[in-house]
């Protein structure tokens, strides 16, 4: 990784890339530091310290922009709602699926429709959290025409800054390097290390202190977080190849065909999308009990606050939920991602096969077979690599910040951006068949 941004930094052209993209992550990064006028930080910053939470959750997502109450504070969950919502919706409305299948105009128009939608959505969601804000106490003016004036500044301030991060996430796409949302996502996890390392050096001080315990736990945490890496960047680089092979036809004096070739399928289908969907599903517990049973008068004997408890990111309950819902989300993706039938459809219109299966209805058999194999290997994969953290935490007593969804997504952004470096530098040094 570091020899090829090495070699890319010497290309002023990629290095221009490089900076522009930097460029960007820091205006990001900048705004994520700008407060929110009339809102009073410390209590959500309360709220988000809840584990299990929802907006805790969001705080991840956002590098602490949430819990700091900037105008960042919805940073891009607006554009990945959208983004699932259209991708979904491209299978059910057949005017989508067609504007899919007509090549790059057709993919302009879906991101012109995501983009909408996402402007929407920061709306309604910036509305929700000016709501809550108010319930939870966070506002400085609540009465009057301060209240409604506070109201609108707010409201336009975090569908502003929705706005802002999708736009300087397509100047990326268009002038640097990398997927521009994914950059910002990375940019906001990443920007959590600090706070990591400053938890782990707080153990170190305990260990010093006495419980020497630490002295063991701390340097098994690094090594297991250097072998979950390792770990994930294998599994997001495995696949499964399907041989195919073409049959020969002769078109006037000329032959076609008959090369072999292969399908891959990679193991991780469906990336990081299942882990946002459970968690996000199995924080709404978290989020309502803390919503309701807060305070000196909050009734903790009753049944729905034990029963809420279950939820807790800490509780065995949570941890067998999560594992579940996430191999149940990774199956319910790769099923509306990937028709076996539409597969076996192509490869007999170009008069290819697999080799010992008969074209047709088997082919498509053949292929949901290896697919379903795949898929559960994948969805065990992501489970275990999301419940890692939780067991971790119970058995050495740590407060570990090492999110499942947050390694996912580093190691992910960090190799597609390795691979997009890579084909960049191919193109500029390919030398050609006259040389």
């Amino acid at each position: 990784m570091f020899s090829t941004l090495r070699n890319a930094w010497r290309i002023a052209d990629i290095r221009k890339k490089l900076l522009y993209t930097l460029m960007i992550l820091i205006i990001f990064r900048v705004g994520s530091a700008i407060p929110v006028p009339f809102l009073d930080p410390s209590v959500l910053k309360e709220m988000v310290s809840t584990q299990g939470s929802l907006l805790g959750y969001i705080d991840i997502l956002t590098g602490g922009a949430f819990a700091n109450a900037t105008i960042f504070a919805m940073s891009i969950s607006p554009y990945i709602t959208s983004s699932i919502v259209i991708q979904l919706l491209t299978i059910a409305i057949p005017a989508l699926e067609r504007l899919a299948k007509e090549g790059e105009e057709g993919r302009k128009q879906i991101q012109k429709i995501t983009r909408y939608t996402a402007v929407g959505l920061a709306l309604v969601q910036a509305t929700a959290y000016f709501i809550m804000l108010r319930n939870l106490g966070a506002l400085t003016h609540t009465q009057g025409f301060a209240f409604w004036f506070s109201a609108i500044v707010i409201i336009s301030t975090f569908t502003a800054g929705a706005c802002l991060i999708i736009w300087l996430g397509e100047r990326i796409d268009e002038r640097g390097i990398g997927n521009g949302i994914s950059m910002m996502l990375f940019a906001g996890i990443v920007s959590r290390g600090p706070a990591a390392a400053m938890k782990m050096w707080t153990y170190i001080k305990l260990a010093n202190e006495g419980e020497t315990q630490y002295y063991f736990l701390v340097p098994a945490v690094l090594v297991l977080f250097v072998a979950i890496i390792g770990f994930i960047v294998l599994m997001t680089n495995a696949e499964r190849r399907i041989p195919v092979q073409y049959a020969k036809r002769v078109v006037g004096r000329k032959m076609y065909g008959g090369q072999s070739t292969h399908i891959p399928i990679k193991v991780n289908m469906s990336g990081v999308l299942p882990i946002i969907f459970a968690s996000a599903l199995l924080s709404i517990p978290g989020t309502i009990k803390g919503f309701v049973y807060t305070g000196a008068t909050a009734n903790t004997e009753s049944f729905m606050f034990k029963f809420l408890s279950l939820f807790d990111y800490n509780n065995i309950a949570y941890a067998i939920l999560y594992f579940l819902l996430i191999i149940a989300f990774n199956y319910f993706y790769v099923a509306v991602q990937y028709n076996p039938i539409e597969m076996a459809n192509n490869l007999q219109k170009n008069n290819g096969g697999i080799p010992g299966i008969r074209p047709g209805r088997p082919t498509s058999e053949f292929i949901a077979k290896v697919i379903s194999k795949i898929t559960l290997i994948g969805a065990l994969f992501l489970a275990v690599i999301a419940i890692l953290p939780i067991g971790l935490g119970a058995l050495t007593k740590m407060n570990i910040s090492l999110g499942g969804t947050s390694v996912l997504i580093l190691v992910g952004v960090a190799l597609d951006t390795m691979r997009q470096l890579e084909s960049q530098m191919m193109m500029r040094h390919y030398k050609g068949f006259l040389e």
